[in-house]
């Protein structure tokens, strides 16, 4: 079945789109499938690769087929340039017959400005003038880039835990439902009961988990569910500002199970689904530390790489990371810098090709147990030298 399936990336040896083919059961190279030419002009101008002695079927030869654009980002093109190569892949597509395009974007583009300068339809209906102002002159990206791909030909979007309810909401409204916003739970609550990476004690009665401020609570309560651990306890913490510039964190006593004196000798785990600067996490950690915990750890989806996060999130106070491979450059040593000692990322090549799969009724259970892969550094004296 998965002859139906046609893979590309939007660079050529995209090592996440040769996962994808891999996974869902391509023999053939990607870069056999597609060609991503670019003219002289710097212009870009793929081709799928055809029969090319097939004068019958010229502009169709696409018919039946599924193609997948897998779209991440890296450090050596901008999202700019990877958010058109997208619409000209989904066009090409279209214009030769294929059935269906999907765009398999774990870090949806775009979806940090996803407001506009004035009321747009029922999405910005509430917003008070002072607000609409922040945004005067600016675009409304997040909802430009969804029309674009829908109007390239773009049939579904498949992303990993966006951040933005404006955002899925105005995706599920322009491409029909067909708007898959993956959390990656399950991939939690495995590693976390199957790995060292904490010891969580019998029905969890040693694992405390923390939302690091009131908006990451779904998550936190998601991640809950998944582990199936009833006697985990759950912390959401509180932002109180001390001074101009200054903020410390606490409890909240009313949403949380546990106060900072009862997590002592506990193993605790903070989660988000993004980090840009650190400052907030290291905060939340600090505080935590307070508590005298046996281990302090911070889970991820989305790990933006600079200096500044590497600097800040060496902090004493965490003892480990946690991420996704949404941004593969976290899985580059020169990105990881001096985190690679205590980074540990899971990637969902696997677990996303699955759930594509499951989309068309073509999953075959071969990912049920087996579903991500672990990348870790070397150099990290905790972890047996071979964890599956």
């Amino acid at each position: 079945m998965s002859d139906r399936f046609i893979v590309t990336g939007n660079f050529t040896d995209d090592p996440f789109a040769i996962d994808m083919a891999q996974y869902i059961g391509l023999r053939e190279d990607i870069s056999d499938v597609v060609s991503l030419k670019t003219f002289a002009n710097s212009e870009f101008c793929p081709r799928y690769m055809l029969d090319m002695d097939d004068l019958e079927h010229i502009g169709k030869r696409l018919e039946g087929k599924i193609v997948l654009i897998c779209s991440v980002s890296n450090h050596e093109r901008s999202r700019n340039d990877y958010a058109m190569r997208n619409c000209i892949l989904a066009r090409a597509a279209k214009d030769n017959g294929a059935e269906q395009v999907v765009l398999v974007e774990p870090d949806l583009f775009y979806s940090a400005q996803d407001r506009g300068p004035h009321r747009i339809g029922e999405l910005e209906k509430d917003r008070p003038d002072i607000d609409l102002k922040k945004f005067d002159g600016q675009a409304f990206t997040s909802l430009l880039y969804a029309q674009l791909l829908k109007t390239a030909g773009v049939d579904a979007v498949v992303t990993c835990h966006n951040h933005s309810i404006k955002v899925q909401n105005l995706f599920n409204e322009i491409f029909e439902g067909n708007f898959h916003n993956l959390i990656p739970t399950d991939v939690y609550a495995h590693y976390i009961k199957n790995s060292n990476f904490v010891q969580t004690g019998k029905d969890g009665n040693n694992l405390v988990i923390v939302s690091p401020d009131k908006g990451a609570r779904p998550f936190m309560n998601a991640v809950f569910d998944a582990l199936q651990l009833p006697e985990c306890k759950r912390v959401v913490m509180d932002k109180v500002r001390t001074g101009e510039r200054e903020i410390s964190m606490t409890f909240n006593p009313e949403l949380s199970d546990i106060s900072i004196e009862e997590i002592e000798g506990k193993d605790v785990i903070v989660f988000d689904d993004m980090v840009r600067t650190g400052t907030t996490i290291v905060q939340c950690c600090e505080h935590i530390k307070k508590g005298n915990p046996n281990r302090v750890c911070f889970g991820v989806t989305h790990f933006h790489t600079s200096a500044e996060a590497r600097e800040k999130l060496n902090s004493p106070a965490i003892d480990e990371i946690l991420t996704t491979s949404t941004l593969p450059d976290i899985m580059n040593r020169d990105c990881q810098g001096r985190l690679r000692k205590k980074l540990t990322v899971l990637k969902l090549g696997k677990w996303i090709a699955r759930h594509v799969m499951q989309m068309y009724g073509m999953d075959d259970g071969r990912f049920e147990k087996d579903f991500y892969k672990i990348d870790m550094s070397s150099k990290n004296p905790r972890w047996p030298p071979a964890f599956f």
